[in-house]
């Protein structure tokens, strides 16, 4: 008991000689020890890698996982130290959604087989999602976090201990200089001309007992001096592992980036190949097809394009390549161009978003594709990549 006593008294001791030391070093008050220009270097790149670490982390979970309840939830999880259970993404369920309306509509109708087509490669889509979440998890966010609360924690610990010891050091130094001055002051020649000799004995005295002070507060400032060392040898070493830790988030950025471009290119190729098979389906039948009902009224609704008529053997027959047939003289239209497009084959046009090109239509053709000219190149292009204009 009278152990802990004298040890929470030493310690209270040790806390205010610390917050004194503080509070006039703020003042302008004291002097403060400064610590060379490659540590303070080596503090300000420690400082900087957390804070940027730390917005990293958390822009690449809301890329990741937009919803922020989804984010707490995750977050409950991971420190209950649970698994987190799995969650549909919302193209999955988008997918899910299209098939089962296709099922309600007839599968068999043009409307619901395009309801199953896209709602498979949303159902891709979504998968190559949770790949990429799953991946970029484990080889990005996990090494991030892992550096938050692992080495920056044993990081600012040692700076914080650094950051006493130097409080120590400099109260040390402040007592030897006041014991120094205190000293010099009693140790100033006695009046040996006194009448009362007992002036000279109390100055002796008291010149003994500061240089006991003197002695005393070299001592303590010593060891403050050696602990001040250690520590800072420890945390400079701590923070020159920095560099390491840029070594290793470097790769895993590579492995995210990775990771994403992979999705990317895997959705773009869902995509391109949901377009191909949208061009192949027949035009919907605009109409009732009960056979018990009057039949609707067949006249042909307004040419938005003219159509260029191409003699043939046989009457409605398409020429084997369109693009070979010479465009109208006169009734072309300009259409700008929405989205990239990168031709499948020599019979369609690459185009460029945001170009205008020349485009037409031609007998037979499916109705979802048009013919496209720009300058001396001609082929077949998609209507959905297209807005014509007037």
């Amino acid at each position: 008991m009278d152990f802990s006593v004298k040890k929470l008294a030493s310690d209270a001791g040790v806390f205010f000689s610390r917050a004194v030391q503080f509070t006039q070093e703020n003042l302008g008050q004291a002097e403060k020890t400064e610590l060379d220009a490659h540590f303070e270097n080596l503090l300000t790149r420690a400082d900087n890698t957390k804070n940027w670490t730390e917005k990293i982390l958390r822009q690449t979970e809301v890329l990741l996982q937009p919803s922020p309840s989804a984010r707490v939830e995750e977050f409950l999880y991971e420190k209950l130290d649970r698994k987190i259970p799995s969650r549909v993404t919302t193209a999955e369920l988008l997918g899910q959604y299209m098939t089962e309306a296709a099922n309600d509509f007839g599968p068999s109708t043009p409307y619901g087989q395009t309801l199953i087509k896209v709602g498979e490669t949303q159902k891709h889509l979504g998968t190559a999602e949770r790949d990429f979440i799953h991946s970029s998890s484990i080889n990005f966010l996990t090494p991030l976090r892992n550096f938050l609360e692992g080495d920056w924690k044993t990081i600012s610990k040692e700076r914080r201990i650094l950051q006493n010891r130097r409080l120590d050091l400099d109260a040390c130094k402040a007592r030897l200089k006041k014991a120094k001055a205190a000293e010099a002051k009693a140790a100033a020649l006695p009046d040996f001309q006194e009448t009362r000799p007992r002036n000279y004995i109390l100055s002796a005295s008291a010149s003994a007992l500061w240089s006991d002070e003197v002695d005393k507060a070299e001592h303590e400032l010593r060891v403050a001096q050696t602990e001040f060392d250690r520590q800072a040898e420890v945390t400079r070493l701590l923070l020159e592992g920095i560099s390491s830790t840029h070594v290793n988030h470097l790769r895993c950025l590579h492995e995210f980036a990775e990771a994403q471009a992979t999705y990317f290119a895997q959705s773009y190729q869902y995509m391109v190949d949901l377009q191909k098979q949208l061009g192949r389906f027949p035009a919907p039948v605009v109409g009732n097809t009960d056979p018990a009902s009057p039949p609707l009224s067949t006249s042909p609704p307004p040419a938005t394009l003219p159509v260029l008529q191409v003699a043939s053997s046989n009457p409605g027959e398409v020429p084997l390549n369109p693009v070979e047939v010479p465009p109208p003289v006169s009734g072309t239209r300009k259409a700008r161009v929405l989205y990239d497009y990168e031709a499948a084959d020599s019979k369609e046009l690459s185009l460029s978003a945001d170009e205008l090109i020349t485009v037409y239509s031609l007998p037979g053709l499916d109705p979802d594709w048009l013919i496209g000219e720009r300058g001396n190149k001609k082929g077949k292009v998609p209507v959905t990549y297209l807005e014509l204009l007037s």
